[in-house]
């Protein structure tokens, strides 16, 4: 008897061990919803003094994340992202009306854009004449920081 007594005790301990982290499972708490999917949108834009991308040397640089929201350190980022979704990430369809008022003073300025749009893959450069220009005619968020 003392041998059938320790084999259902051993029988007993090794189901409780095996079995107890699969019934633990079954109390476990529902996992939740998978988030909405969205296609990443995460850009890094600069701005510098020069002509073209390669001779100026950037100034600042922002990143503006927009899905699944406004983010980065760009300074309006909601705005921003406004802009962008309103032209379709086109960023040459930025252009405004340019109700600013701008001297003719030759400086020129290059903003570059790197990143992905939407789930695609996008590289922008413009130069444009001044600061003044490019905060006034050309999206008044997204080259604004």
């Amino acid at each position: 008897m003392p041998n059938t007594a320790r084999w259902a005790a051993t029988l007993t301990l090794t189901a409780t061990a095996v079995c107890g982290p699969l019934a633990g499972a079954a109390h476990a708490a529902p996992e939740p919803a998978p988030s909405t999917l969205y296609a990443p949108s995460a850009l890094v834009l600069t701005v510098g003094r020069g002509e073209n991308a390669t001779t100026a040397a950037p100034d600042r640089a922002v990143t503006l994340t927009c899905a699944p929201a406004a983010s980065g350190t760009h300074p309006g980022a909601a705005r921003a992202c406004a802009e962008l979704r309103a032209s379709g990430g086109d960023f040459d369809a930025l252009a405004g009306r340019g109700d600013g008022m701008c001297t003719r003073e030759y400086r020129p300025v290059v903003v570059t854009v790197d990143g992905v749009w939407q789930g695609r893959r996008v590289s922008y450069e413009r130069t444009f004449p001044n600061e003044c220009v490019k905060n006034n005619s050309h999206g008044r968020a997204v080259f604004t920081f």
